[in-house]
């Protein structure tokens, strides 16, 4: 799912351990929304404040989501739904699962995308794997077959403040690289402080490389990010 830099921190160590059973949700807002280092909205403007949150439900391993987030493009919404088991064993977590992007309100149907999803956690370190199985990816013709990677690292160096360390790695279909997709590394560098009472507010550097291809959209930014979960 598209999380905010916060979230992002929280849900990295992903499949570490079963949440308990029940409902919880979340909100934020960050001051620029980016997706697997690529803006999600105007890309000449270094801020560009969006509001997000969703609401999660488990029971015993098996859980169900819904995430959401302003998008800057259309005046319209981004919707994720997903689903899953996740789950340890032997110290290793696991967690699979499935996920769907709706962009409802846009007028930007061809941007839906499915992915079924992979992942592993041992202490501090994460590492996940997301398979594109609907014909396009984000709007990109031929998209099915399109992978990608997700290495991540969090560190606790002192109470309540984790340092937040990531690469990732889009490699697109053989028939979306035929009509122009350039393979990409997106990484992100941030430290997230949990202020308490469900408040967390976090710092990152984010950014990918191939800016010469993909442009502005994949300019490195600082992003920062006030989370309340309940």
């Amino acid at each position: 799912m598209k999380t905010s830099l916060a979230l992002a921190a929280a849900l990295a160590l992903f499949a570490g351990s079963v949440h308990a059973d029940g409902l919880s949700a979340n909100v934020s807002l960050t001051s620029k929304y980016k997706y697997r280092g690529q803006d999600q909205s105007d890309p000449e403007k270094d801020m560009v404040p969006a509001i997000q949150g969703g609401f999660d439900y488990a029971n015993g391993g098996f859980y169900l989501g819904n995430w959401n987030s302003s998008v800057g493009f259309a005046h319209g919404t981004e919707m994720d739904v997903y689903g899953g088991y996740k789950g340890e064993a032997g110290g290793l977590g696991y967690d699979v699962g499935v996920l769907t992007y709706y962009y409802p309100g846009t007028g930007a149907t061809p941007l839906n995308t499915t992915e079924v999803y992979g992942g592993i956690s041992y202490g501090l370190f994460s590492a996940k794997y997301s398979h594109t199985v609907s014909s396009k990816y984000f709007g990109i013709e031929d998209g099915q077959g399109t992978g990608y990677l997700d290495l991540a690292a969090n560190w606790e160096f002192a109470t309540g403040t984790t340092l937040n360390a990531h690469v990732g790695f889009t490699r697109f279909s053989g028939g979306a690289k035929d009509i122009g997709a350039v393979d990409y590394t997106d990484y992100k560098l941030g430290v997230t402080k949990d202020l308490g009472n469900g408040f967390s507010v976090s710092a990152a550097y984010v950014g990918a490389d191939k800016d010469g291809d993909w442009g502005k959209v994949n300019k490195d930014r600082a992003i920062l990010t006030l989370t309340k979960a309940m």
